[in-house]
């Protein structure tokens, strides 16, 4: 395992495994296979699941639950919410596009659009993280506790030795 001692380096690894969190593990989400259709009927029948507006509906409310947000903080979770939703639209508009053209892509372009739907990931990572900025900001320290667990390990536990670890074995 390696250590990242630079703040730079852990903020880009925290914002990505925030998106990751967000917008595509299994636990909590979006479809790792991103060649099916993107119509909410045809998701539900390739996957055997609910469609990804229903999915990330039920990460927002499953994130509201855990961090026991509180009426003070509604303004600012409902932006959270509502980029999570954005960026859902988002990703499936692309991936829905790359999906219409797939049968007469030629490999350059069907890369090209596999990089179409990393940047609107990217995109709306971008978004994402402000309106959670502004969020965290409004926690309590339980609240700053349980979104760190969240998105800093969704699988459970803290894995690295850096900062977060040392300050609380202090």
């Amino acid at each position: 395992m390696f250590h990242l001692n630079n703040p730079a380096a852990q903020g880009m690894v925290a914002a990505t495994l925030f998106g990751l969190l967000v917008l595509a593990t299994p636990s909590w989400a979006a479809s790792g296979d991103q060649t099916a259709q993107a119509t909410p009927a045809a998701e539900k029948e390739h996957h055997g699941r609910k469609p990804r507006a229903e999915r990330v509906e039920d990460r927002i409310k499953t994130l509201h639950d855990k961090l026991g947000i509180t009426p003070q903080q509604e303004p600012q979770f409902g932006a959270v919410a509502q980029v999570m939703r954005d960026n859902a639209a988002a990703t499936d508009a692309a991936i829905q596009k790359r999906h219409e053209n797939t049968a007469t892509m030629t490999a350059v372009e069907d890369l090209k659009a596999y990089q179409q739907i990393a940047d609107t990931h990217s995109q709306g990572l971008q978004k994402l993280i402000p309106a959670f900025e502004t969020l965290y900001a409004s926690l309590s320290d339980e609240q700053k506790k349980t979104a760190d667990d969240l998105f800093g390990h969704p699988h459970g536990g803290r894995h690295h030795h850096g900062k977060r670890q040392a300050k609380n074995k202090e």
